[in-house]
């Protein structure tokens, strides 16, 4: 499931850029955020492939969409210059950020590479 993102949800589950400079990561699951607007062609294009991977990752991997027409604080904190935006957030190490409407197949890569996480059942 796929959960829309405020600043103050945003600063309790991801990063409270307020209180920390260094980046410290306040979720338990890796988290890959998506920075779109309802405006967006590519936006509402990849809308439904996140809501796909957030079944198919489901207890793995958290999926957040941030709407940056109505978070503009966190639009510019994270210097999102052009949408869709995908940040990519491990447990543990630094965020990646990606720009563009990725394939499915394509996500699916960056997801296992940066995220260390894989649909595949062992």
């Amino acid at each position: 499931m796929v959960e829309h993102l405020t600043k103050q949800t945003f600063l309790e589950k991801v990063f409270n850029y307020e209180i920390n400079k260094e980046w410290k990561f306040e979720g338990s699951l890796p988290a890959v955020i998506d920075f779109w607007a309802e405006w967006c062609g590519p936006c509402r294009m990849l809308g439904p492939v996140i809501d796909e991977l957030s079944k198919e990752y489901e207890g793995k991997v958290n999926f957040y969409k941030i709407d940056t027409e109505t978070e503009t604080e966190l639009a510019s904190a994270f210097g999102i210059r052009s949408i869709p935006s995908l940040l990519f957030i491990p447990v543990d190490g630094q965020p990646k950020m990606a720009s563009g409407a990725y394939p499915k197949e394509d996500l699916k890569n960056i997801i296992q590479q940066e995220l260390n996480v894989s649909t595949l059942v062992v």
